[in-house]
Formats: structure tokens, sequence, C-alpha cells
């Protein structure tokens, strides 16, 4: 207990001196890590492309809200000042100036004093300054003016050291270092009457409005002139104006003055109301040494620095609350008071007042919501609720964690959801009075009534209640409608009212409910309206924020339209409190809750998003137009560029090739790789919330491969073209030896044909020879056959003539004459030896198979064989053989013998198959 106390007051203490943040312009700072270039800028343009230029030591920088690029002269000289007049941007430098013009995407350099010699060489001459007056260039440096007509260059040359010149009105002013400031007349100078206050004074701007110059000194503040000559002005913040040594100043847009100093950063004055704001390093600007001043198409402000680079959007309708230090913690609630600002945060409640954080005593730790019920600050706390009034705080119960306080649409009541269920608040004008919804001690989120007798409540983790009362909030019955509506997922259930009905957002769907079915349905319009919203906040009946894929947008509804308002994401990006975006209204304007402070933007709010963009497009550093041809598998760097850099910066998406999805353009930079070959379209579309617009198209072809080029075309074409011929002359060499083959193997097929032809006619020769042999043998068969019957006819004839002749032995006559007649028979004993011969002839083979198998056979036995195998019988065989009968009986039984033959085998069927 003792050191929470001690805690108490410490924060207590640390609060009171702490100096606060008033609201504050976005501030967007650009260090040298992001332009790569120098420390200084001194001098800040934008061009009629809308790009912004920049004077930053030996660089001339562009930044075009995509990319920044820098240039150097050729001489590689400090560039001092810069002016853009038409699509030319001046700069002048250590004894040179010219102009830089842009083409094919890069910027390029024309000097004017090149082979001029205008600058005295003991010198050493820079241009700090170019302004038009009367029609003509001026060039200043410290010693000459150079006065340039787009023809010729006039040079003055001043007796003193100058510091600047100023065209003011049709006059134009010398500032010395030492005499004060001077008035030109021509080739005349003179010291205005009643200026010599000004003497050893260095003057760093005059500026004329709504009839009055003011004169703007580096020391001794501000002086106005007037007709008996200068007086200092009247503003309190002169004195602090005369110590933050003054560098430049502009008044702007909204009777507002910007004063740029040396070691305060800038005083944004608003002279209608005469205070002011100051934007340092204390609170959101990187660097207090203020160079430069310049302004864009938005009016909005870009300060060159002593070490950087820092856009302003002073007219911008959106305000920042930072705190820097830490003490404040994260903010839950922000609530407009007459002195300042009520705010809870997680550290506590604090009071913003004259510049001053004061924690309100005992409300350490973590506050959650502030409402203004009946001209009171209602105050919703980890340790209960507290209300605030003409400045003083005080509990007004104990219940933990008033996370929301929501007001009855159909009667004052109000409802306060808290950890443990809801509070009941029927009269307004005392509020220490409550009733406890009884049968729902959860945490409670979300409270919401429509209907007499029945409210709404969200479970803080998940669940959505249908809670029915009594006249005296009694509970009758508790429904859980996700259940019911068999709705799974029912986490973080959030309960938005618009204009009396009550809607449901649950996993990015919206629901209504259905009384007849006593379910939840599908709500068409919003679903249709409000795709991929994970938040919801009512700011009025016709106003509410809704964040969608992580961009807050401002809904006004017109019937059943919505116009929505873009919130650009850079204002918070990473300094939304997860599901506690809180919104607190008055009058024309409302406030919302940041990580480190809060915002404040105007109801009113429009954002005329800007639909024309500029396309430009790279690769490999070299710009490609629309239509071109890039080389196959380089990447392609896209910059969309809107020339926006406020808070009206449109929200850009892409399509390539018209994909189905829409693809974010990151820093309006697209970066295309892997591309196919051919042409291909990048459409860009502004996005508004709820509607893709298109507003410009980008095409171009991407060249087929190195290996599909013409020429590569052309190589394989003669590759395929010389295959072809040699595989044509190879296939015809083939074909020729193929041709030669088959007729080799023609003649060598008719060759074998004449061989086998010819063996066949040899062999059918032979056939016919052996025919005709066989022929002759079977007629000499036949002929040996009936030469062999003869003979033995004639023999057995012969014998028997001889033997009855041996009987008649008394015909001696007879006798002799048959004797004569067998004498003459015997001689036809050549007959016979003829006849041996065509039996041998005949039966050659036989006769040699049958000696070489039986060589102990003698000749008579081969004869006995060959007229056995003749199919001769014994008594034909008897009498060629000059045997008897009984002479071949007994030769064919040693015959039988000889062959080996048994008693069953029949001698002449052997003889037959050999």
């Amino acid at each position: 207990m003792k050191s929470i106390l001690l805690k108490s007051v410490f924060f207590f203490f640390i609060a009171l001196q702490l100096q606060a943040q008033e609201l504050l312009p976005f501030v967007e700072n650009y260090s040298k890590s992001d332009y790569q270039g120098d420390n200084q800028i001194w001098n800040v343009a934008q061009g009629n492309d809308d790009a912004m230029y920049f004077a930053n030591n030996h660089y001339l920088l562009r930044y075009d809200g995509v990319k920044w690029e820098k240039y150097t002269l050729p001489n590689k000289t400090i560039i001092r000042s810069i002016l853009i007049e038409g699509d030319k941007i001046y700069s002048g430098s250590y004894k040179e100036f010219g102009y830089w013009y842009r083409k094919d995407g890069t910027m390029h350099y024309v000097s004017i004093t090149k082979n001029l010699r205008l600058f005295d060489e003991k010198d050493n001459e820079e241009i700090w300054k170019i302004f038009r007056f009367n029609g003509s260039l001026y060039f200043q440096s410290f010693n000459d003016v150079f006065i340039y007509d787009g023809k010729t260059i006039k040079k003055i040359k001043f007796p003193f050291l100058i510091s600047y010149c100023f065209a003011v009105d049709k006059n134009l002013y010398v500032a010395s270092v030492k005499d004060g400031i001077f008035k030109m007349n021509g080739k005349y100078i003179s010291n205005p009457k009643g200026w010599n206050v000004l003497k050893k004074t260095v003057v760093h701007a005059i500026e004329k409005h709504q009839n009055k110059t003011y004169i703007f000194t580096q020391k001794k503040g501000v002086f106005v002139v007037s007709k008996e000559g200068l007086k200092s002005w009247d503003n309190p913040i002169n004195e602090t104006l005369k110590s933050a040594t003054i560098n430049v100043a502009k008044f702007i847009k909204g009777e507002k003055l910007v004063i740029g100093t040396g070691n305060r950063g800038i005083f944004i004055l608003d002279l209608k109301n005469n205070s002011y704001k100051i934007i340092e390093r204390d609170n959101v600007l990187m660097n207090n040494s203020v160079l430069s001043l310049g302004f864009d198409k938005e009016n909005d402000l870009w300060l060159g620095l002593d070490n950087g680079i820092a856009h302003v959007e002073v007219n911008s309708p959106i305000s920042f609350f930072y705190d820097n230090s830490g003490i404040l913690g994260s903010v839950y609630a922000v609530a407009t008071i007459n002195k300042g600002y009520l705010i809870a945060s997680n550290h506590g409640i604090f009071e913003y007042s004259s510049g001053k954080f004061n924690m309100m005593p005992n409300t350490q730790g973590q506050g959650w919501n502030i409402s203004l019920i009946d001209g009171k600050y209602i105050i919703g706390h980890n340790d209960g609720t507290f209300s605030y009034e003409n400045n003083a705080l005080k509990k007004i119960n104990g219940v933990s964690g008033g996370w929301n306080m929501s007001k009855s649409s159909i009667n004052d009541t109000y409802f306060q959801s808290t950890y443990s269920g809801i509070l009941v608040y029927d009269n307004p004008a005392d509020l220490s009075q409550y009733k406890i919804i009884k049968d729902l001690a959860k945490p409670i989120k979300y409270v919401a009534q429509n209907k007499k007798n029945e409210i709404w409540a969200a479970d803080n983790y998940r669940g959505l209640y249908r809670v029915l009362l009594d006249d005296n909030y009694n509970t009758l019955k508790v429904e859980n409608v996700t259940q019911q509506s068999k709705i799974q997922n029912d986490f973080g259930i959030k309960i938005f009212e618009f204009r009396k009905e009550i809607l449901f957002l649950i996993n990015n769907t919206w629901y209504t409910y259905n009384s007849i079915s006593n379910k939840l349905e599908e709500n068409a319009l919003f679903n249709a309206s409000f795709k991929n919203v994970t938040d919801v906040v009512s700011i009025d009946e016709d106003h509410f924020m809704v964040l969608q894929n992580d961009i807050l947008y401002h809904i006004y509804a017109e019937g059943n339209k919505f116009v929505w308002n873009i919130i650009q994401e850079k204002y918070y990006k990473g300094k939304l409190i997860n599901e506690n975006l809180r919104i607190f209204k008055k009058d024309n304007y409302y406030l919302f809750n940041l990580d480190d402070g809060f915002i404040s933007l105007k109801l009113e709010y429009e954002n005329k998003q800007n639909s024309k963009v500029e396309i430009e497009a790279f690769s490999n550093d070299v710009l490609i137009p629309s239509q071109s041809k890039i080389k196959f598998n380089t990447e392609l760097k896209i910059n969309v560029i809107s020339g926006i850099y406020g808070a009206s910066k449109p929200n850009l998406f892409y399509k390539l090739d018209k994909e189905k999805d829409f693809v974010s353009i990151s820093d309006g930079l697209i970066i295309l790789n892997n591309l196919s070959s051919g042409y291909h379209s990048v459409e860009i579309f502004k996005h508004d919330g709820a509607t893709y617009d298109k507003v410009s198209t980008y095409k171009f072809k991407v060249a087929e491969p190195w290996y599909f080029s013409f020429w590569m075309i052309l190589l394989y074409l003669l590759i395929v073209g010389a295959v072809l011929f040699f595989y044509y002359k190879w296939n015809k060499l083939r074909y020729m030896q193929k041709l030669k083959l088959q007729a080799e193997e023609l003649k060598h097929q008719r060759e074998i044909l004449e061989m086998e032809l010819k063996k066949e006619n040899e062999i059918n020769l032979q056939e016919y020879e052996k025919h005709i042999l066989e022929l002759e043998l079977q007629t000499k068969s036949s002929e040996v056959a009936g030469k062999s019957l003869s003979i033995a006819k004639q023999t057995e004839m012969i014998d028997k003539i001889q033997e009855i002749l041996e009987k008649e032995k008394d015909f001696s006559k007879l006798k002799s004459e048959i004797k004569k007649a067998i004498k003459i028979n015997e001689v036809n004993k050549h007959e016979w030896e003829i006849f041996e011969t065509n039996l041998n002839q005949i039966h050659n083979e036989f006769i040699i198979n049958l000696s070489k198998k039986y060589p102990h056979l003698t000749p008579k036995d081969i004869k006995l064989c060959v007229y056995l195998k003749m199919n001769l019988s014994s008594k034909e065989i008897a009498p060629m053989m000059n045997i008897s009968f009984r002479g071949v009986e007994l030769h064919r039984y040693r015959l039988r013998k000889k062959l080996s033959l048994t008693q069953d085998e029949n001698l002449s069927k052997f003889l037959l198959s050999l």
C-alpha cells in the first residue's frame, strides 16, 4: 500500500511539471538515410510535375512521393538555391547558375554561365537566392546580383556585403549585413526612412500580409512597416522569437504565419486568435534548425532542416496529440473539457489544462471509457466509475472495469458494461443510483437497447446474449443467441447501433436479429457494403468509423448509400489499441484514441482522393514508356505517382493482366518479376473502401527470351535447315547404300537363284538321267530276265535234245544235224556274257554293298543273291548257274548260313531289303 502511495505521488508530481503537447499537424520526417544525400537543405520548391525539389549541398534532390533521386552539377559544386518556373528548375551554386529539365525519367542540366566571365576570380561567390522581379530572373550572391532576361546577363555589384534581396510588390529591397536595408530604384539604392533600427541586423525575410509589410530579423524579432518607419511587432510571441533566431518566414492560407528558426523548430501562428503552436525536436520534428520553407499544391509545408527534411500537413483536417515522454501511457479514451482534455489511459485519468498534464487523485491504473451524460463526464475505470464535473472528480461506484457506457435508443437509460456484468442507470441526474442485471454475472463488453424490456449483451470473450427484463430491470430470461443460431466462431462480437437498428459484427459478418425465428440472420446491406470489417464505432446517427484491412474509414450515411472517406494509414499505423477504438464527438469534430496520444478529425472531413496518377516504369534504371518492350526475365519497377503528399493521397491498388484479386500498392511502388513473354497490362485503381475505380493503365510487352529472339530463331532455322540438309544427304546416302545393298542382295539372290536353278537343273538332269538309267535298267532287267528265261529254256532244250540224241544213237545223220544246230547255239554264249555284264551293271550298287557287308561271300554266292533279288526261282536259277535244281537249293541253304539268317527269315525278302 505504501509503494502504491509513493508511486501515485511520484506520478502526480511529474505530471504537474510535464509540459503537454498541443494538437499538432502530422509531421513526416525524412533523414539522410531516406534520401541518401547531404545534411543541409537550403531551398525547397514543388515542380510542375508535382515532385518536390531540394537544394541539398552537392545534390539536387527530387522526391515524387515514391522514390528519391539525386543529381550533381557537372563541376560538383554546392547547390544553395533553386527556383522553379514552368518545366525548368533554376539552381545557383559556386560561381555557377543554370537550369535543370526532366527527360526520359532523369534530370539534365544546362549552364547559363558557361564560357561567360561573370565572376571575379578573387571572390568566392555562391548564388544564395533566385527570384523573379520585373520580368527578369535575379541570381543573388553575397556580393552581386545577376539579372537574366532569358538572353543576356547583367551584373550589379554592391559596395557592401549582402545577406538577401527581397521583392515585395514592385519594390526590391537589398539587406546588407552591416548597413541595414536598401531600396533599389534602377541603379540607385537608398535606406528607407526610419529603418535605421535594422543596421547591423541580419534580415532573413520580408513578407507582405493584408497591406502590412513584416520584416523578420535574425535576432531582433519581427518589425512592421508603418508610415513613420518601423515598429516592433505587437505580439507576445515576438520576445520568444528574438531568442529563437529567425531563419525564414512565410504567410500561409487561413490567416497563419509560419516562422522557421535556428534553434526552436517552427512557430505556426494563428493570427485570428493570437495563438501559436511550436513544432520542434521535443515533440515531432527531427531537427530544430530550419533553413528553408516550401509549400506544395495542397498548401502543406515542407521544411528544409540543418539535417533532414520534414513534411508538415498544416492544411490537413487531422491534428494529433503526442505524448513522447511515455508518462501518459496508452490512451483508451479522451474527451474535451473547457480548459483542455480529459484523458483515460492505462496509467490513470489525466486532466490536460494550460499546457500541462495533471493526474487526477486516486485514479492510477487502467482507465477505459469517458462518456458525457447530462453535463457530467462518466469515466469507467479498473477500480470503479468516476464522475468529473466542475473540475472535480468523485467516485460514484466501486464496480470494477467500466468498459463502455451506452444510451438506450428508446429512453434516457444508460447501460454500463463491466468485468462482472451490466449496470443500469435509469436516472441520469443521479448516477450514484444504479441497478445490476442479474443472471448475467460475467465480463460484458458491449450493451445495446432498442426495444422495451430487452437488451443485447456481448461477452468480452465469446457469445451474444438477449436479455428479457421486466419494467424494474429484473431478469426474466437470458438467451445465448449465437448458440441458438448455431454460429460456431462467436468470439469478440461487436454491437453496433445504426439508426436505431442493432447490428452484430461476428467474425467479419454482419447480422441482425429475426424475432420470428428467434435467430440471427445475415444483413444483406451491410455485408454488401462493409466487407472484411474487423471493428466499427459509432460517431452519431449518420457517421461512424470502420476498420477494414487495417485501414480506418470515416463513413457518412446518405439514405441507404454510404460515403467512404479514407483516413491515411500513416497517421495511426501500429498505434491503434486492438478492439478498443473509442470516439468522443464534440461539435463539428471528434477525437479517437491512439497508443501514444489521440487524433482530432473534423466531422465534415471528406477525403477527395486524387484520381490523376502518373506512371513511370523502369527496367535496369531505364525509363520504359507505356506500350514499350522490356527484356525477358528482367525486373520491372512501376512508380505510381499521385503528386499528393497529405491527407488526400489516394489509396491505390493494381491488377496485373485482369487478375481476380486487387493488390495494394505499397508506398506507390509496384515490382514485377518472372513475367512471361508477351503483352501485359497493369491497371491502377483508387479504392475508397467500397469501390475500386480505375484511374490509369500501363501496358507493356515482355520480349521473348534470348533463345526465342529473331536471330536465335533464324539460327534455329539455319540449324534445322542444316540438320535437315545433312539428314537428307545422310538419308540419301543411306538410301543409295541401301539400293546398292539391295542390288547386291538381288545380285546375290539372283546368283543363288541361278545356282539353285543350276543345281535344280542338275538335279533334274540327274533325276532325268537317273530316270533314264532306271528305265534302261528296267529295260535291261526285263531283257536280262527275258534273256535269262530264254537262255534257261534254250539250255534246257539243248540238254533235253542232247539227252534224246544220246539215246537215239541210230540216227546218225539226224544226230549229226542236231549236233550241228547245238554248236550253232553254243555260238550264242556271247549273249550270255553280255547278259552277265548287264546284270552286274544293274545290280552294281547292290553287289558293292553286299560285298562290303559280307566280304566272305564268293562270286557264286553274290550271283545267287542277285538272282534271288531278281525274284527268280531255284528252277530258273539252276540253268543260269549251270547247276541242278538241287544244287541251287543246297547253295541257298549255305548262303543263309553265311548271311546268318534264322529259319524264320525269308532269304529273298532279306536280300530285297538291302
